[in-house]
């Protein structure tokens, strides 16, 4: 029996009446003089699909069958099409899945055919990156941090986050002269470009400090704040020692500092961030103002008195709070706005400091506000989920399409969580602290017991 394989865009119920409509303007197997073309403009349709259905109408009417075309698909279809056995895909290492070379000696097949999987959608890339390892009382810090990240009120059983417009999120990160390895896209009589340094182990480097506040953006999309208060590197200028092809001996170079040490960073925080801050934070904005910064040794500590002597004037109040430890998905910087503007400034080619400098810095300036103020709603669903997890980091970063709701006019201001969830924290950090009561005195005792054991040591040891 014959098989219809005509056009998909005609469903099987009209494929049916096509051929009954040709079969009753048809005589002895034959069809009526123009009837062809009476039934393409009928059913809106080309000729060439009514002469394929009429074929397998008149081969099933002249075998005494009754008439039924089936919806079949262009090409031919396998019967021993491959699949994925997935039990023994699961039962691989990750290390056996790293690549498909290595994945498809595993499984004993064929490269083409794990590729062919990827576009049958039944394999998918992941591209994992090592997360900082936490300990309980990391994990407790966090979820303290992410619930006091939350607003007092509650409304019809959801807390919302705090808006976050009193938060200065400041953060270091080293910016690369260029990088050792880099892709591009040539054409095909193109020569490969060519780069050379001394060492790929030495490439010149500085070191930057970035201050970024949330944007305020009124109903109608004008930005009145734009939240960038500056990024700040840690050079110095010397006079040149020896002479050489580029300058001449004693003239002024700007050079990185190696080496960012505590009395270093005080001096930028005093002299160079506090009065940008003052000078670009808006009028119409708190001025008990938070700066939150992770936990590096150069740091100053909150309760630093030279920084308080000057923290609180000209009528502003700063105050240095201190992110929990090994938790960088809570700082803005951390959290996006570093790797974007790392990605703006490899846009633009550099040649030495000076070109280094100027690239950051127009980076830092071409960053759209509307994408800092996502990354907020960014942090505050990274602290929506670390309450789901109870302070750990074994989640992905949520996405809530904000571009698409900031067209519709949609985009909210800040999250909610469910009272729910904010309760079964509440309560997690009570058993937590009840346990660790007893894990305290058990710690104590243990090292009291080794403490013994190494004083009856060292007696031992003077007594022979």
């Amino acid at each position: 029996m014959a098989e219809f394989r005509g056009s998909n865009k005609l469903s099987e119920d009209k494929r049916n009446q096509i051929a009954q409509w040709l079969l009753q303007h048809s005589s002895n197997g034959k069809l009526k003089y123009g009837a062809k073309q009476e039934a393409a403009s009928f059913f809106n349709t080309s000729d060439r699909t009514i002469y394929t259905i009429w074929k397998v109408a008149a081969a099933q009417h002249a075998a005494g069958i009754p008439i039924k075309l089936k919806n079949m698909k262009k090409g031919s279809t396998h019967k021993d099409k491959f699949k994925l056995d997935a039990e023994k895909v699961k039962s691989l290492s990750v290390l056996q899945r790293s690549s498909i070379r290595v994945m498809a000696c595993s499984l004993g097949v064929s490269k083409s055919l794990l590729h062919t999987c990827m576009k049958r959608k039944e394999l998918r890339a992941h591209t994992n990156s090592i997360k900082p390892f936490l300990t309980t009382q990391n994990k407790k810090a966090r979820l303290q941090w992410s619930l006091s990240q939350l607003s007092d009120v509650s409304e019809m059983g959801m807390r919302k986050f705090q808006t976050m417009f009193n938060t200065i999120h400041i953060d270091e990160k080293w910016f690369y002269l260029t990088k050792t390895k880099d892709r591009y896209y040539l054409m095909p009589d193109e020569k490969e470009p060519y780069r050379s340094c001394k060492s790929k182990r030495f490439i010149l480097k500085i070191m930057f400090v970035s201050a970024i506040a949330r944007p305020i953006i009124d109903e109608q999309g004008n930005v009145l704040f734009d939240g960038k208060l500056g990024i700040f590197p840690f050079t110095n200028e010397e006079a040149a020692k020896r002479n050489s092809k580029n300058r001449s001996k004693g003239t002024m170079e700007v050079k990185p500092i190696p080496n960012i040490i505590k009395n270093i960073m005080m001096e930028c925080m005093i002299a160079k961030m506090l009065p940008a801050f003052k000078a670009k934070w808006p009028t119409f904005s708190s001025k008990d103002i938070f700066i939150q910064q992770d936990n590096a040794k150069p740091h100053i500590k909150p309760d630093d008195p030279e920084f308080l002597a000057v923290a609180n004037l000209d009528g502003f109040n700063f105050q240095l709070v201190c992110q929990p430890a090994n938790s960088p998905d809570t700082n803005v910087n951390d959290l996006g706005f570093f790797r974007a503007i790392q990605t703006l400034k490899d846009q633009k080619p550099a040649k030495d400091v000076n070109e280094l400098l100027k690239n950051v810095h127009e980076a830092y300036l071409e960053y759209p506000p509307q994408k800092i103020n996502h990354v907020f709603l960014t942090l505050q669903g990274c602290y929506h989920e670390i309450l789901k997890a109870k302070g750990d980091n074994n989640y992905t970063i949520p996405h809530m399409n904000k571009e698409r709701l900031e067209r519709a006019g949609t985009l909210p201001e800040t999250l909610q969580v469910d009272e729910v969830l904010v309760q079964e924290c509440v309560e997690y950090l009570e058993g937590l602290q009840d346990n660790g009561s007893y894990e305290e005195a058990a710690n104590q005792t243990m090292e009291e017991a080794e403490m013994q054991e190494i004083m009856e040591g060292l007696m031992h040891v003077q007594i022979n």
